[in-house]
């Protein structure tokens, strides 16, 4: 109860120690030093697909790599990817549209996890993959397998040796989906053509450079924004108050129509459609942990010393419901996040993107994508929660997901 109260703890996978934090003054000393930002030999089951992506390089290969890519990222640019938003948007509204009349609900996860899936491939790679309306692709099978793959490795201390993983038909399985996965994204490299040009210091990205990049976007970004976008349904499912009040204001800024594709200042105005997403952050995080390998000694409330070494567990979904911080931290509120109830709040109590030097370099991005996709949906549907908040079951995963998926329905909109 202690270590709770004051949130440090310890762990053990198998016979790897790990400290835990909970608390946001215990994660503070290692998300704001900028010497702190080498990941945890976790992350090394990533790198056969991702190899030096932005996600699991060591940190004198993601000082330079993080500045060469910043640029791309800049929100002038990223308006430009609203077209590709829309139309995905549009197709995963066909998808929902078959569902009208289903009473007994369905599962929305792998409608938005595809949904998802079509728009990181697209702007990453140039083309539309369209996973939505042919789930069955050879590359889409990959990719979905491969996450499997790697959650089981993780989860399971005695595959992580690469000796006994290799012996295993999980690893020929592991074999097939990279061949497939890394053959496609170098036939498909379009996206990223301005930072192999736009390095701040004249060092351009390899090919090799690129595709880790290439790979590492789609696979950092989709599957998070997948689980943020069906979680928000769901919660907006149990509250039909809240849901009214996105109504009103998606309907106000677009003026009642439901095909239109919204505008970067229309989207800027949806200022309560992004309180829900923060809430939806906050009580269903997408990386629902962050592990860092600490680089130096680092000391906690002024009393407690982690050495360097050391396997740090930053556990996001308890650190976003600390009661101290969020009263019924458990609640669905987005009011949580009005400027009066976040004023003094502490800057690391909210940290869905990671923070400091080695936060998601693609947070604007996804918020960008989820507004669009959910305006639009919204437009067109009323969403019901077939189940109680209460009776989901969480999946601990590299991605927050729910065991047995987010089953709701929906009705069109009068």
């Amino acid at each position: 109860m202690y270590g709770r109260r004051i949130g440090l703890s310890r762990a053990w996978n198998g016979p790897f120690p790990y400290v835990l934090i909970s608390k946001a003054s215990a994660a503070e000393p290692i998300l704001s030093n900028p010497r702190q930002v080498e990941k945890s030999a976790d992350y090394d089951f990533l790198k056969p697909w991702l190899g030096n992506g932005l996600l699991t390089s060591p940190a004198s290969i993601w000082h330079p790599r993080r500045k060469t890519l910043t640029p791309a990222f800049h929100f002038k640019i990223l308006s430009d990817f609203i077209p590709i938003f829309h139309r995905n948007a549009l197709i995963l509204a066909e998808k929902l549209e078959e569902q009208l009349g289903n009473r007994t609900g369905f599962d929305v996860v792998p409608l938005t996890t595809l949904c998802a899936l079509d728009v990181f491939c697209e702007t990453a790679m140039g083309i539309p993959v369209n996973a939505q309306r042919n789930s069955d692709s050879e590359y889409v099978r990959a990719h979905q397998l491969i996450g499997k793959i790697i959650r089981n490795r993780v989860q399971k201390f005695w595959l992580q040796p690469d000796a006994i993983f290799k012996l295993t038909d999980e690893y020929r399985q592991h074999q097939e989906c990279l061949q497939v996965l890394h053959s496609f994204s170098d036939r498909q490299l379009a996206f990223l053509d301005l930072l192999i040009e736009g390095s701040l210091d004249g060092n351009g990205l390899s090919l090799l450079d690129v595709r880790e990049e290439v790979d590492t976007f789609v696979i950092g970004g989709h599957d998070t924004t997948a689980a943020a976008m069906a979680w928000l349904l769901l919660l907006l499912g149990t509250d039909q108050t809240i849901q009214d009040r996105c109504f009103a204001e998606i309907d106000q800024i677009m003026g009642g129509d439901r095909e239109r594709m919204p505008t970067l200042h229309e989207l800027n105005e949806m200022k309560y459609l992004e309180l829900c997403l923060k809430e939806t952050l906050r009580l269903y995080p997408s990386i629902p942990m962050i592990a860092r390998k600490l680089a130096e000694d680092v000391k906690i409330h002024n009393q407690y010393t982690i050495p360097a070494g050391t396997n740090v567990m930053i556990v996001v979904y308890q650190l976003h419901r600390d009661p101290a911080v969020f009263p019924n931290p458990d609640k669905f509120n987005p009011d949580n996040f009005l400027p009066e109830n976040s004023a003094g709040r502490h800057p690391y109590a909210y940290i869905p993107f990671s923070a400091g030097a080695r936060n998601c370099i693609g947070q604007k991005f996804a918020v960008l994508e989820e507004k669009t996709v959910l305006s639009t949906i919204l437009r067109k549907f009323r969403i019901e929660a077939i189940e109680r908040r209460e009776d989901v079951s969480l999946l601990g995963d590299l991605v927050l997901r729910p065991r047995d998926g987010l089953r709701i329905r929906v009705s069109r909109r009068v």
